[in-house]
């Protein structure tokens, strides 16, 4: 009895040990595998003074055009092209480039920045986070990410251009369609006040975004 219990101990302690063994080397594996996927990843921080957003709003028999500032973010590329990022949009930057009656541009600019449409008081910031990044080829990549504005969060996904030039790294992104009314923004809409006739103003807003962000 006592032999078989010492053979049932050694057994044991055997198969303990290999047990540890195969997890030490199922952790190297791992470690070693992260190091090697992370090793060529680099961080470019968006400079709010370099990026910029323009706008264009649409109605029937007219638009707006005007300006939103960038005030921060970052681009994470895997030595080649892009793979994460994500930027943050100062509301209450809000600006108008088309009216030249300064009492006019100053009404629209307050009425856009008032709880009509994106309560700037309430949600200074708005914030994109890419979740996915696909290269296209040629600098472009394929961009889906989360978009917030007024607390409210949706997918949206657009074409980016990117290149990289010494330490900058740009991303430009043209005609960024934005269902307003996904974000409860009411003012205007059809898709809230059905008889609005011809007051309404279109849902989609169009950006125009330029990243510049630095190593």
């Amino acid at each position: 009895m006592y032999f078989l219990r010492y053979l049932c101990s050694t057994n044991l302690k055997r198969n303990k040990m290999k047990a540890l063994k195969s997890i030490a080397a199922a952790l190297a594996v791992v470690s070693l595998f992260a190091f090697t996927t992370n090793k060529n990843e680099t961080t470019y921080k968006v400079d709010a003074q370099k990026s910029n957003i323009e706008w264009t709003g649409k109605k029937i028999g007219g638009e707006h055009k005007g300006t939103i500032k960038v005030s921060g973010g970052n681009v994470v590329t895997n030595g080649k092209a892009p793979v994460s990022g994500t930027f943050t949009i100062d509301m209450k930057s809000i600006a108008n480039t088309d009216l030249t009656d300064a009492d006019y541009n100053a009404k629209l600019v307050g009425h856009l920045k008032s709880d009509d449409f994106f309560g700037v008081d309430k949600y200074p910031t708005a914030q994109f986070v890419a979740t996915k990044i696909t290269p296209a080829g040629n600098g472009v990549a394929n961009v889906t990410g989360n978009l917030t504005i007024k607390g409210t969060t949706n997918a949206i996904t657009f074409p980016v251009n990117y290149s990289v030039n010494g330490n900058t790294l740009t991303a430009v992104a043209k005609g960024v369609a934005v269902d307003r009314a996904k974000y409860n923004v009411k003012y205007g809409s059809k898709s809230f006040f059905e008889s609005i006739g011809d007051k309404a103003i279109e849902d989609n807003f169009i950006l125009d975004i330029t990243l510049v962000a630095q190593k």
